[in-house]
């Protein structure tokens, strides 16, 4: 793990609790130096602190982004406004903790990231299948006019290829598998982020948001629709 905090003693006292829970951790105060050992030995994980002095967070997030790297970011904050965290979000990050914070949830978040790129499951069982997996090849998926490449991490709706991020791609795949069948908010969350954030959390919203835009061109019909008070849904109407 890399963990980039400034402030000397969130980052030691974090720093030890990652080390006793079983993480080798290489821990830096800055985003220039964060950079340099991302580069150097590439860690599985990164914990990256927003506000850092020189080049901050979000932009080490960009940078790596922009470089093709995927490997799994949380991010840590102390900006508690909506607008804040999803410019975390679209920077690339996969998660954020806001500060301050309890070491268990970051312990959590952690985890869940991990399930995501590992084939063996971290910190516990696999969570359950979703509601329907329909049969498919190892490779392909089709479903409400959309086809994925599950291998090459490729998507297209028509013959319109689309550019998604590691989540996006992760839940629309789980949309796919599951057209027509709606899917409440906790199992998305689970099985997208292995962590059900609760009812007042913006993540799901924001990224169905992202795959909205992506999805849907003018007088093309709407793939994602939102069944109030429940989940999602993905159906052609």
């Amino acid at each position: 793990m890399l963990l980039a905090e400034d402030d000397r003693a969130i980052r030691h006292a974090l720093e030890r609790a990652l080390t006793l829970e079983g993480y080798a951790v290489t821990a830096v105060a800055d985003g220039v130096e964060a950079l340099a050992q991302a580069h150097k030995n590439p860690p599985d994980v990164l914990v990256l602190d927003v506000m850092m002095p020189g080049i901050d967070g979000l932009q080490v997030c960009r940078v790596l982004r922009a470089e093709g790297d995927s490997t799994p970011i949380l991010m840590l904050t102390a900006l508690v406004e909506t607008a804040d965290r999803i410019a975390g979000l679209d920077a690339g990050a996969d998660d954020y903790v806001v500060k301050p914070f309890d070491v268990e949830e970051v312990f959590a978040r952690l985890r869940a990231l991990l399930r995501r790129t590992s084939p063996v499951p971290v910190g516990g069982a696999a969570p359950e299948e979703p509601v329907r997996e329909a049969p498919l090849t190892d490779r392909q998926l089709e479903g409400a006019g959309l086809r994925m490449d599950l291998q090459a991490r490729r998507a297209w709706r028509g013959p319109r290829e689309l550019e998604l991020t590691r989540t996006e791609f992760e839940l629309l795949e789980l949309l796919v598998r599951n057209a027509g069948i709606v899917l409440d908010h906790s199992t998305i969350y689970d099985r997208i982020w292995g962590y059900d954030f609760g009812p007042g959390s913006k993540n799901l919203a924001v990224y169905v948001g992202y795959l909205r835009r992506k999805l849907d061109e003018p007088g093309a019909p709407q793939l994602i629709h939102t069944v109030r008070g429940v989940g999602y849904v993905l159906r052609e109407d």
